[in-house]
């Protein structure tokens, strides 16, 4: 048996955050018990839990602080309401039958175990360890989470202590505003008047990134840090070393263009999986995006269907979308070019939906509208998504 747990409980300063590793006495889990009882290091010496002293819990119980343990204030803290809190924790998990009693000399447990170094208040110290312990053994049993779990949840939530959101594109269909007017005070005038919305994407237009280079995206990211931004470079060589830069100013996409060589492209893509970014190719002017999607080893995020500026009274076709998706159905799909007026554009986004695009990029229809929130929220609510997907307060099991 090696099995993982861990739970996280509390409030600061008394916050507890505890990992857990179950596993028998003769395997690996309790080799590692054994190393980490006899190899100490300074301010992190492993201690064993006990109900009280002379009372050692079972299964036998390794605490090892994750922080330094500086002054005798900071071990009363661990040999104290944390070591009870521990052994009682796993007691009680055995006397409810989470861990089998017939098992309880057979196995070990190592719980890494976190104390703010401003914690002073022993009940809570006490309270969330306890909880945090019992949580992690019941997730470390159940194998809690499973991978399916995993898979759903990954996209879609946030670590607490980070501080800012990683969007990622679970939920679609999304609005693209295309912002390329060279000109960073009429940037920031946007950015200041669109909406606040989990489907609202940012895109650094060409001619901007021209004129400003890919600073502009960090100050974007000063006025909308939470935001999903674009950088839309349409890389045509270089793809790693773009891509690459794309994620070093703070973007969350890189746009790779379509006519690049297939060398290039799939340099590109790959880099931006190494770094976390998304990969967009733009097809414009990309007579078979099919047959350029079959040819790649490695596949993009996002293909942008392209209508240039300046073919504007060209017609739109989106008869290829399906044919994209069976190549590679995870593959999402944005449609850009051409909406001029309000009326046009919200016809257009049913018109792209239904056809299965999950991406409608709109540029001046908004960015010059008279009304900039009013008008991004006409084609949000167009496409069903003007909500806000507020942070979920999570409750796992």
């Amino acid at each position: 048996m090696f099995l993982v747990g861990e739970a996280l409980i509390g409030e600061e300063p008394e916050l507890a955050h505890v990992d857990i590793i179950i596993g028998d006495k003769n395997g690996p889990a309790g080799q590692a018990f054994a190393t980490g009882f006899t190899q100490l290091s300074a301010g992190h010496t492993p201690l064993l839990s006990v109900v009280r002293p002379n009372l050692l819990a079972k299964p036998a119980t390794l605490i090892v602080p994750k922080v330094t343990v500086k002054d005798m204030k900071d071990a009363a803290k661990i040999f104290g309401p944390a070591q009870t809190a521990v052994a009682r924790a796993i007691a009680d998990a055995m006397d409810e039958g989470i861990i089998p009693k017939e098992q309880a000399e057979d196995l070990v447990i190592i719980a890494s175990v976190f104390i703010h170094p401003q914690a002073n208040d022993y009940s809570k110290i006490y309270r969330y360890n306890y909880g945090a312990t019992k949580l992690a053994v019941q997730r470390a049993m159940d194998g809690f989470p499973d991978v399916d779990t995993l898979m759903h949840e990954k996209d879609r939530t946030m670590h607490p202590i980070m501080g800012f959101k990683v969007v990622r594109l679970w939920d679609p269909p999304y609005l693209q505003v295309a912002i390329d007017i060279p000109d960073i005070e009429f940037v920031k005038k946007v950015l200041k008047q669109l909406p606040q919305s989990d489907h609202l994407i940012l895109e650094a237009g060409t001619p901007l990134i021209k004129r400003y280079g890919l600073n502009v995206i960090e100050q974007m990211r000063e006025a909308r840090p939470n935001a999903f931004i674009v950088a839309d470079l349409k890389t045509l060589d270089t793809g790693n070393l773009e891509a690459r830069m794309v994620a070093d100013a703070t973007a969350d996409a890189v746009v790779i263009s379509g006519l690049a060589p297939i060398s290039t492209i799939e340099k590109a893509i790959k880099e931006a999986k190494k770094t976390g970014i998304y990969a967009y190719i733009d097809m414009l002017n990309v007579a078979d995006p099919v047959k350029v999607l079959k040819e790649l080893s490695v596949k993009p995020d996002v293909i942008e269907l392209h209508r240039a500026i300046d073919a504007e009274d060209s017609a739109h076709a989106w008869g290829s979308i399906p044919e994209l998706k069976k190549i590679h159905p995870k593959l999402l799909v944005a449609v850009a070019g051409g909406i001029g007026k309000l009326e046009e554009g919200a016809a257009r986004v049913t018109d792209a939906t239904e056809a299965g695009a999950d991406i409608m990029v709109v540029g001046r229809a908004i960015t010059k509208a008279k009304d900039v929130r009013s008008v991004a929220e006409i084609f949000l609510e167009e496409m069903h998504k003007a909500e806000i997907d507020q942070y979920r307060v999570m409750t796992d099991f």
